[in-house]
């Protein structure tokens, strides 16, 4: 049974694969299949970047259905720590 692939595992993934092709070790044939690996996980995650995008704009729909735009900041320190955006 395949595990149904995530946006943080397939980002995992794609470091590794960057690691690995950094490094310079992998014979060509490998560093190939690795790249092509590579380019599958990083559509994939656009895919999900993009899908997360479209569900944020419904969110933010105002009554008359206009998309009203909000700067989302996040503060990395302090936000982390209470748990807000």
């Amino acid at each position: 049974m395949a595990k149904k692939q995530t946006f943080e595992k397939a980002m995992e993934k794609l470091e590794a694969i960057v690691g690995d092709l950094e490094a310079g070790d992998a014979t060509l044939d490998m560093a190939l299949k690795k790249f092509e690996e590579g380019v599958k996980l990083s559509r994939f995650c656009s895919e999900k970047l993009d899908e997360m995008e479209q569900r944020i704009s419904v969110l933010l729909k105002d009554n008359s259905g206009e998309i009203t735009e909000k700067t989302i900041r996040f503060d990395e320190d302090e936000n982390m720590n209470n748990g807000s955006i």
